[in-house]
């Protein structure tokens, strides 16, 4: 799944995936160039350890790389890989007498290690400012030669920093979508580590201590930015660090409020980090921890300062909860929970159930209203600690239908949605259906051998699946009908302000510059919420039968188009750009009419069934 949209901005994948260095075919040739080479341009620089060649020439003759014979497909394209050494890597290829000279540049990630006396650059760390609690762990790391003897100094504490066992690396989490996902062994590199608490009493010169007091807002202690230090042969060198490491008063600790409309909760801070449920707009928050631009919240999950605003001299938030509101309204139940505060939540979706989690709250709940609701059959609660608890929504089916949280003032409202309601004679009236053609404008996406670019295959097959659709009697939005480019962030909120039934995004794949994009090909799909799972699984299991494609797999991936939780989002890939056969299929106007037809008809079979 790669042509498609992933956490960053850099789409090597599925945008994911978005190999957006494929735009225009390389030729050193004059015009009449039947060579072509699309992917990869000349003066590539990867990180990956090989690198696959898309292109394409005419089907009679041969095609050398470096000299070696390589395999094309009918129509004469090819996508070998080839193995790539730690610099420059040179090739060349030829067919008849038409030459193309690629450069590729494999880059280290590995921290190099200095001939002389020095730590490797940018090895110092924490490398951006922190802020912990009394009593926590910090730990400083460096990489310096073998035999050295490394310290850190943190006012008037030293901490020795002592050489690590190997420990092997993981791969980039894209590395699943091509097998390569194994550990890899470590370099010999020499890594020192070492920790220590962070606390006033360790620190009893008050010339080493900063206060820094602004109006309204608590003293932050900083202890400074640490002095690394090496000896090696008897020479020492010291090194101040980057990062300037600040206590916090524990007693005191700064409020921060969610200023965008879902603010992105994560594991860790860095958007390398999982995903967390968003935090509604409002949502205020103690932070009991910094590591640059990212705050750690009290409930345990971090978020860009960016999304936020400090709330000078507010305390620590926290509510007490009484009775819960009910709200039904036409094709969605609403539950309303008066708060005294705006206060961190999390949603999980299970088998006919979703919990609410709300945190810093103590429930003095003793009443609720539990009518004979359209999909919920009973609400249950408890008290899981004292700083969190649970609403269990106990489900009439197994599928979910959508669902979106806000704040209200002070009151947090979770909106459920009903199932679609049948409207007319035709197998989809009363259904509505977004279509997502993915990439656009100057984001193209992946590339075909002859230069095909996949947001064009996108909207044609996007058109065809919605006259069918609109045939089988269901409303169809399309998010972009001609090639305009739209970003990540518009299209979820297209599917958050229609809230259709469901939600597809239609794409075809490539891959990272590791992939074996010879041989790795078939229909993918990929879905993030429990409430996208049976969707995903019965279309890509429908299609893979039907028109017998083979099956890349079912995926959970958390991709911005099927992250929308307010309708079952899924985001298919019907092929592979780069692979050399089945890109033939991808371009063949009667294999793109038959796969849109599969897809509607899927479509229609799975309502038949929940409906049963």
């Amino acid at each position: 799944m790669l042509c498609s949209y992933l956490f960053t901005g850099v789409k090597p994948l599925l945008g994911l995936f978005l190999i957006s260095s494929i735009l225009t075919p390389y030729s050193v040739l004059a015009l009449g160039q039947s060579l072509k080479v699309v992917y990869p341009q000349t003066n590539y620089k990867t990180s990956a350890d090989r690198i696959f060649f898309i292109g394409t020439a005419p089907s009679t003759g041969q095609v050398f790389i470096n000299g070696k014979l390589i395999k094309r497909s009918h129509s004469g394209h090819f996508a070998p890989s080839l193995p790539l050494s730690i610099g420059e890597n040179n090739f060349t290829i030829r067919y008849q007498n038409q030459e193309l000279l690629i450069k590729v540049t494999r880059l280290s990630l590995q921290p190099e290690i200095p001939s002389r006396t020095a730590f490797a650059l940018n090895s110092l760390t924490p490398a951006v400012d922190i802020a912990r609690l009394p009593g926590e762990t910090v730990c400083f790391s460096a990489v310096a030669p073998p035999a050295t003897k490394v310290s850190v100094k943190l006012g008037l504490q030293t901490i020795s920093l002592l050489p690590q066992p190997q420990i092997a690396q993981l791969p980039d989490n894209k590395a699943a979508l091509t097998g390569r996902n194994q550990p890899i062994a470590s370099s010999s590199v020499s890594k020192y580590e070492g920790c220590t608490t962070v606390g006033l009493n360790q620190i009893r010169d008050n010339n080493t201590i900063k206060s820094t007091v602004i109006p309204d807002t608590p003293t932050l202690i900083e202890l400074g930015k640490p002095e690394f230090q090496l000896t090696i042969n008897g020479k020492t060198v010291t090194q101040t660090g980057t990062g300037n490491i600040t206590v916090l008063p524990q007693a005191q600790l700064q409020v921060a409020e969610v200023t965008s409309d879902a603010g992105v909760a994560r594991t860790g801070p860095s958007t390398d980090f999982s995903r967390l449920t968003p935090l509604p707009k409002g949502t205020r928050v103690s932070i009991t921890g910094r590591d640059g631009d990212w705050l750690r919240l009290d409930y345990g999950a971090w978020i860009n300062s960016k999304e936020t605003r400090i709330i000078p001299g507010s305390v620590a938030p926290r509510t007490i909860i009484r009775s819960v509101g009910y709200r039904n309204l036409q094709g969605k139940t609403e539950i309303v929970f008066p708060l005294q505060v705006p206060v961190p939540v999390s949603i999980q979706q299970g088998d006919k159930s979703l919990t609410l989690t709300i945190y810093n709250t103590t429930a003095q709940t003793d009443t609720f209203r539990t009518d004979n609701n359209p999909i919920i059959s009973r609400l249950d609660w408890q008290q899981v600690n004292p700083n969190q608890v649970q609403y269990t929504f106990n489900l009439k089916t197994n599928q979910q239908w959508g669902y979106k949280l806000r704040y209200e003032g002070t009151s947090l409202v979770l909106t459920m949605r009903h199932p679609p309601t049948k409207t007319g004679r035709k197998p989809l009236s009363g259904v509505k259906v977004l279509l997502d053609p993915g990439h656009g404008g100057t984001e193209s996406g992946a590339s075909g051998p002859e230069g095909t670019l996949e947001k064009d295959v996108n909207l044609v097959i996007s058109r065809l699946i919605r006259d069918d659709l609109i045939k089988r009697g269901a409303t169809v939005v399309m998010t972009r009908n001609s090639d305009i480019e739209l970003s990540l962030v518009d299209r979820q909120k297209i599917i958050d302000a229609e809230e259709p039934t469901i939600a597809l995004s239609i794409h075809h794949n490539s891959l990272p510059d590791d992939g074996d994009a010879e041989n790795i090909k078939g229909f993918g799909t990929f879905w993030y919420n429990t409430q996208a799972h049976d969707l995903a699984l019965f279309l890509h299991n429908y299609v893979v039968e039907k028109i017998r494609r083979p099956s890349y797999g079912v995926f959970w991936n958390n991709l911005a188009l099927t992250r929308p939780a307010s309708s079952p989002s899924v985001l298919l890939e019907l092929g592979f750009m780069s692979n050399p056969n089945e890109i033939e299929l991808i371009t063949n106007p009667d294999d793109q009419r038959k796969m849109a037809r599969t897809i509607s008809n899927g479509i229609v079979e799975w309502f038949k069934k929940n409906q049963k």
